[in-house]
């Protein structure tokens, strides 16, 4: 008897705790509805963070990357008119000449015979660049004493496989560096084109002229060369990250809405040339409209947006891409 008591007791006890509670409860409700009128659900919007980049207008080129050797454009040997024994020599690598200098003796007395010693002499004007006479040595008239290098400047040669000889015509633009000097560009032109193509490593010679205004350059040098294929001028251009590519649809964001309240908004486009990761922008896009660079791919038509960092836009004269 005094269990069942002491059960009832309880039970009565929880009932008034939880309607004691559930009256704190209803004030508490109560007191949100006087203070914030009617209880609304709370949507949960999400801001995504972003990087933008005004679309440019500018220049784009497309070009062909080649390496080879800097070459004397013009090379003359020197050769002796007698065969006999180099009793001196006038000149070494490096020397500069004018035609007629003396560049070697060459004694052409024989046992028992004495004879005046002949001299040759530079045909050209120019740069001693090779010199395969040695002091003693004996030579005839077909062994060359000297190699000049002329007048007429370096020119670089390079060798264009057979796939890329349509892209190859006379007087195109150049860009060349080199090793030696890095962060200097070398301008230079197309001026020989082989008629014909090896048949082994299905390659076709060119020429390249070099304006060395400095005199920096030397025969030997390696140098990487681009060669100007195709150049469009005033065209709408931006990174090509800034792509987003859908169930085979290409489109970006771009954003709109000012600062206080950015969004983003989709906006196709029509793809141009992709050079180096510049992309050009046939239609769709107008210089400086503000483009989604990052953050992009979670990105719907509409979604906030806050703006992380603004780049710089890409400069007027963007080269280049390759092959």
């Amino acid at each position: 008897m005094k269990k069942t008591v002491l059960v009832s007791a309880a039970f009565l006890a929880g009932a008034i705790l939880c309607l004691s509670g559930c009256d704190r409860l209803k004030d508490t409700y109560s007191q949100l509805q006087n203070r914030s009128g009617p209880v609304a659900q709370v949507q949960n919007v999400p801001v995504f963070a972003v990087n933008t980049i005004p679309a440019s207008r500018g220049q784009i080129m497309d070009y062909l990357a080649l390496s080879g050797d800097i070459i004397a454009s013009s090379l003359v040997d020197t050769y002796s008119d007698a065969a006999g024994r180099i009793s001196r020599l006038y000149v070494s690598v490096g020397s500069r000449v004018s035609r007629g200098d003396p560049v070697a003796a060459v004694d052409p007395s024989r046992p028992g015979m004495d004879f005046v010693a002949s001299i040759v002499r530079a045909p050209v004007a120019g740069t001693i660049v090779s010199l395969p006479a040695q002091l003693g040595m004996t030579i005839s008239q077909a062994v060359p004493l000297a190699r000049i290098s002329g007048g007429a400047g370096l020119e670089i040669r390079l060798y264009v496989a057979e796939r890329f000889i349509s892209k190859i015509s006379l007087n195109q633009s150049c860009e060349i560096s080199l090793d030696a000097y890095p962060g200097e560009v070398f301008r230079g032109s197309v001026h020989e084109i082989s008629p014909t193509v090896d048949a082994t490593s299905r390659t076709m010679e060119i020429r390249v002229t070099v304006q060395d205004t400095k005199a920096l350059l030397k025969a030997g040098m390696f140098a990487k060369v681009r060669i100007i294929t195709e150049q469009k001028n005033d065209i709408v251009k931006i990174p090509v990250s800034a792509v987003v590519n859908r169930f085979g649809e290409q489109y970006v964001f771009v954003v709109e809405g000012g600062s206080n309240n950015p969004t983003a908004r989709r906006r196709p486009i029509v793809q141009g040339i992709l050079i180096d990761g510049v992309l050009e922008v046939s239609q769709g896009l107008s210089p400086g409209d503000e483009v989604i660079v990052r953050g992009q791919s979670l990105l719907e038509d509409g979604s906030r947006i806050n703006i992380i960092d603004r780049l710089a836009p890409l400069s007027a004269a963007n080269s280049v891409g390759g092959n």
